[in-house]
């Protein structure tokens, strides 16, 4: 601060020292090199000017090269998005070219053939070219011989094969029953005679008879079937299937507590008892479940049934004279009689459950013409509905005129198919599929349209509704959710209003397999006529009727 005071006075004072009115100098004249002095100042003035222009110049420079930095950088980046556009673009084409590419070989190889299938979904070309191909069926007069001396003359023992059968399935079961105890094993129930034996239809050699075996759980289990469509969404493969859920008395209604609750010496359960105190609950432990979960195993199951039987036939195997054997190793249940003759008789026991106190039968497993698909784990069980079938067919056959030949046109279908899965192997197209198309037929057709007369037109009607159905990939279901079965038949109202069930769904992704059946389907067509005539010439060996004592012990 002091020092800052000192500078000013002594500016002060030197300028008044220096004030020319104080002190006036001698020589007060304009000085000789005055001209010399501006001369300087004009040229330091134009150097500064120059300067000037010359840094103006450099800023322009430097701003001319940071603009052009700028725009390569920006010119740089913009390569950068055209490239990498152009590399994505090329990926996607590559992509789409791959694509395109694996789409085209698999149609060339699985796809349908163009004499089959056009190259649109919506274009059927059967349905718009002439009916099943042209196909023409052989004479009504042919037709009748072929159908009198090759099918009825086939299946004339029908009858006593079935008795036979039946009376050794009783004897065995009864066995089976008395080895099992009611307090740990399962309890057999009478057996139930299904599909073409027992609907009258049978065309194939050997004659096999099917028979449903209903079982119970000890107790204090009991079971509790699970539909598909309870009301929870299912994949497309669990269609048709069930669970069935093992559960004991003290999960029931009654929810008697004598389980739960430790009773006095002195206290007594009136429904239960003092000696059938039920066990703890524990689902690990319930019978022939799947480990770790309360649902039945069909592979559980099958194994006990087999070891059961086997025990079964242990113990009246003195009171026959031929051997008992396991057939097809494929189909569990398949057993086949020996005779000492070299004759065999195959029959199939599947086991079964009853749902609720329908005639619905879960089945643990069904031979593979049968049978659309595979379940997905072995907890799923197959819901049957041919004990309806068998009666629903009984009841049409008797409002239907006499000698109805409805059950004629499913036998000679049958047959034909039966002869081209021996000449091309199976395809995907099975008797089920057969009989689902006749029960169609009879619900929408007049009981006068299946006179006798009439078999060839209903057979061509038949063949030609079962084309339709293939070249659609669409053949529903005959019951579930088939709201034109009467409501005689007492099916589960769950059933009646479930979604139809599409018995040809799978043929939408197995494109392999849909091209051999449409293929076996129209080769069938094609060799139909022939094949007719020639068997009514000359029946075969193994469409002769079996001797009396290969079936009559």
């Amino acid at each position: 601060m002091a020092l800052g005071l000192f500078r000013v006075c002594l500016v002060v004072v030197t300028a008044i020292i220096n004030h020319p009115l104080l002190f006036p100098r001698e020589n007060a004249t304009v000085p000789e090199n005055e001209e010399e002095i501006i001369h300087k100042m004009q040229a330091h003035q134009e150097k500064l000017q120059l300067e000037r222009l010359r840094l103006e110049e450099e800023v322009a420079l430097l701003a001319a090269e940071k603009e052009a930095l700028e725009q390569a950088a920006a010119a740089e980046g913009q390569q950068q998005n055209d490239s990498r556009t152009a590399w994505d673009l090329w990926s996607t084409l590559c992509m789409i070219l791959f694509l395109a590419i694996e789409v085209w070989r698999q149609d060339y190889q699985d796809g349908p053939s163009p004499e089959c299938l056009g190259g649109d979904e919506d274009e059927l070309p059967g349905l718009e070219g002439a009916p099943l191909r042209g196909f023409a069926l052989p004479s009504k007069a042919s037709l009748d011989h072929f159908y009198e001396r090759c099918i009825r003359g086939a299946t004339a023992d029908a009858a006593r094969t079935r008795e036979f059968v039946e009376g050794f399935v009783d004897d065995l079961l009864e066995a089976l029953r008395s080895l099992c105890s009611r307090d740990k094993d399962m309890e057999v129930e009478d057996f139930i005679g299904v599909d073409s034996m027992y609907e009258n239809w049978q065309v194939d050699k050997p004659l096999l008879c099917r028979l449903f075996v209903p079982f119970i759980p000890p107790e204090p289990y009991r079971f509790r079937p699970e539909l598909w469509c309870s009301g929870r969404s299912v994949p497309l493969n669990r269609q048709g299937y069930g669970q069935i859920r093992v559960v004991q008395a003290d999960d029931d209604t009654l929810g008697c507590i004598c389980g739960k609750t430790k009773l006095g010496e002195d206290m007594l359960c009136l429904l239960h008892g003092k000696n059938s105190s039920l066990p703890p609950s524990s689902e690990g432990e319930d019978p022939l479940c799947a480990r770790g979960s309360p649902y039945l195993d069909t592979m559980q199951v099958m194994k006990w049934f087999q070891g059961a039987l086997t025990r079964a036939w242990h113990r009246i195997t003195h009171k026959y004279e031929f051997d008992l054997a396991f057939g097809q190793l494929d189909t569990p249940g398949s057993l086949k009689i020996k005779f000492r003759s070299g004759k065999f008789m195959p029959f199939t026991l599947i086991p079964a459950i009853q749902c609720d106190d329908s005639d619905l039968y879960f089945v643990s497993h069904i031979p593979r013409e049968l049978s659309g698909g595979t379940p997905a784990s072995s907890t799923d069980w197959l819901l049957s509905f041919a004990v309806y079938e068998r009666h629903f067919l009984r009841t049409m056959s008797k409002a239907l005129p006499e000698a109805a030949c409805h059950l004629s046109c499913l036998q000679i279908a049958s047959f034909l198919l039966s002869k081209q899965s021996r000449l091309t192997g199976p395809c995907g197209l099975n008797n089920y599929h057969l009989k689902t198309a006749l029960l169609h037929l009879l619900l929408s057709r007049r009981a006068t349209d299946w006179k006798a007369g009439q078999l060839d037109t209903r057979l061509y009607e038949l063949l030609r509704f079962l084309e339709k159905s293939l070249l659609e990939r669409k053949l529903h279901h005959f019951f579930i959710g088939n709201r034109m079965v009467p409501e005689t038949m007492g099916l589960p109202e769950a059933v009646r209003r479930a979604e139809p069930l599409n018995l040809f769904g799978h043929f939408v992704l197995q494109r392999s397999l849909y091209r051999k059946t449409v293929d076996s389907f129209y080769e069938m067509l094609k060799n139909a006529p022939a094949l007719i005539t020639e068997y009514s010439l000359h029946i075969p060996s193994d469409h002769v009727s079996l001797p009396q004592k290969a079936v009559v012990l």
